[in-house]
């Protein structure tokens, strides 16, 4: 798995992308499952919310593993296999926000969905809690019924839960 997370990827301009989009190739840095390094730019997925590094879950066999590892693991396979094309959609002081698009046959599918569907990423979740992007969660309450992806380990922790007690921990301290 360590060397799938040492893949790298870049930004270049497509040839054959619509206008505004550009092409995931070889060249950047994974930072998360939903964030990758390129030419100093920081780009993530829009509505995507990938395990958080550091994360422990326990696999079929007993042994611990890194849930952002494994979210990073897949979104690199994904990348790789599909070569998508992205488009920013918002941008926020130093982190750019795409939606993705990779052509697999006939159908054109949301990277972001993939991950969500296959169970290595989660909906994205505003302030208030509601979704950022609503089809996702259902994408992600589907997977989790489903026990698809990391959803098959009894252990995995959900990253709005583990973000939402980091935030309010912030917040009662001293």
């Amino acid at each position: 798995m360590k060397s799938a997370i040492a893949a790298c990827l870049s930004v270049t301009a497509a040839s054959a992308s619509p206008a505004g989009y550009f092409e995931l190739a070889q060249g950047a840095v994974f930072e998360t499952g939903d964030t990758v390094v390129s030419e100093g730019r920081r780009i993530r997925l829009y509505g995507l919310q990938s395990c958080l590094r550091g994360t422990p879950y326990t696999d079929r066999s007993g042994t611990r593993r890194d849930c952002g590892e494994a979210s990073i693991a897949v979104l690199a396979a994904f990348i790789k296999d599909t070569k998508p094309v992205c488009a920013p959609v918002a941008e926020q002081s130093d982190l750019i926000f795409v939606v993705c698009y990779a052509q697999v046959g006939n159908q054109q599918l949301d990277l972001a969905m993939m991950m969500i569907t296959e169970g290595y990423g989660f909906a994205s979740l505003k302030p208030d809690g509601l979704p950022v992007h609503p089809p996702y969660a259902v994408a992600e309450q589907e997977a989790r019924e489903r026990r698809r992806g990391l959803w098959r380990f009894k252990d995995v922790q959900h990253p709005a839960i583990l973000l939402s007690h980091a935030a309010r921990n912030l917040r009662s301290a001293p």
